[in-house]
C-alpha cells in the first residue's frame, strides 16, 4: 500500500533529524540535505541508500542530484513507490 506524502515526510524528517543531529522542529520541507545539515558526500550517499531501503524505491544517480531538499525527496518517493 502506497504511503501518503505526510507519512513519507514524517518518516524521512525523523531519519534526517536523527542521522544529522538536527532538532526535529528545525527539519522543514526546504531543508537542504547537504548544506543545511553539514553532510558530506558520503553522508548524503548513506542517506540515499537508507531512503531506498526505508521506502523500497530505487533512486537513479541522475535523480539523486536533483534531490537536494527534503520536499523534493518526499515528492520523488511518493511518485516512485510501488503499490
Amino acid at each position: 500500500m502506497a504511503l501518503e506524502k505526510e507519512a513519507i515526510y514524517n518518516k524521512l524528517a525523523d531519519e534526517v533529524s536523527e542521522r544529522f543531529d538536527v532538532p526535529r522542529d528545525k527539519v522543514e520541507p526546504n531543508l537542504n540535505l547537504i548544506t543545511d545539515v553539514n553532510a558530506d558526500s558520503i553522508d548524503f550517499v548513506e542517506l540515499v541508500l537508507e531512503v531506498e531501503d526505508m521506502f523500497n524505491v530505487e533512486i537513479s544517480d541522475d535523480d539523486v542530484e536533483k534531490l537536494d531538499t527534503l520536499q523534493k525527496t518526499v515528492d520523488y518517493i511518493y511518485d516512485h513507490q510501488e503499490d
